[in-house]
């Protein structure tokens, strides 16, 4: 991806954002932790219910984007950030907590990646993770139908701007059981109460619709938009007072050595 993560963008929905870490890790049973990382902690939002909830321990967000590193760093000055990949990244030994809030679908061959970091953690550790299980919903849909049309079709032709579907929670429990002593897998599907549907259209430029946008030039982007905005509107009608709502599935997975 040739363009930063903004941080801005993303947290022009911070409250509804922050929505599945916190439910999240209120399934994480451990009641006190000396190392915890935040993979994927983006702005700090998810960071910062981390160290609300272990005041004693170490607390490192690790990101990709230097934008969101900037942002979190600071939200959370006194916080350690740092830059990683975690296509490869290693936890220390004496980790207690891997707590990965909507990154793991942007990780290559990510079932891997999460059987590599759940073995590295010792006994009792927890892997905590949820990820976005939206491909099929309309707003997602639309951005691979708009991409085939028009004037940006060749650009994006090639590109990976969709994301692949989610394993399905059986193949997640083969792959990490094994792994576990304790493995919880869930969905929940918030409904998300949007100003508009311009707010649906603003709520992806923060993350789903990223891929598509960064290869094009202004123009393309413009006109990409445009046609993005007015499939939306049509596919998220108003609700009784106008607004309208944002189906949105996540996958959860609690894992513990």
């Amino acid at each position: 991806m040739s363009e930063d993560w903004s941080a801005r963008q993303y947290l022009k929905f911070e409250d509804e954002r922050t929505r599945p870490p916190r439910d999240l890790l209120a399934q994480v049973p451990l009641r006190s932790a000396r190392r915890v990382f935040d993979l994927g902690c983006g702005p700090g939002n998810s960071t910062e219910l981390l160290l609300e909830r272990y005041p004693q321990a170490q607390v490192t967000g690790l990101d990709s984007s230097p934008d969101m590193l900037r942002q979190a760093r600071q939200r959370l000055p006194n916080c350690e950030f740092v830059q990683a990949d975690l296509a490869d990244w290693r936890p220390p030994e004496s980790t207690d907590l891997l707590f990965g809030n909507a990154v793991f679908q942007w990780v290559p061959d990510h079932p891997a990646v999460l059987r590599r970091l759940l073995a590295a953690l010792p006994g009792g550790g927890v892997l905590a993770l949820q990820m976005p299980d939206n491909t099929q919903e309309p707003a997602l849909a639309i951005m691979r139908e708009v991409a085939e049309s028009g004037a940006w079709a060749a650009r994006l032709a090639g590109t990976a701007a969709a994301r692949d579907d989610l394993p399905t929670p059986a193949a997640y429990y083969d792959s990490l059981g094994s792994l576990c002593a304790r493995l919880d897998i869930w969905h929940t599907a918030y409904n998300h109460v949007m100003a508009g549907p311009e707010a649906v259209v603003e709520w992806f430029k923060g993350s789903a619709l990223r891929p598509f946008l960064s290869p094009l030039d202004d123009a393309m982007r413009r006109g990409f938009l445009a046609e993005y905005a007015a499939r939306i509107a049509r596919a998220y009608p108003p609700r009784y007072d106008g607004r309208v709502l944002l189906r949105f599935p996540r996958l959860f997975i609690m894992a513990m050595r």
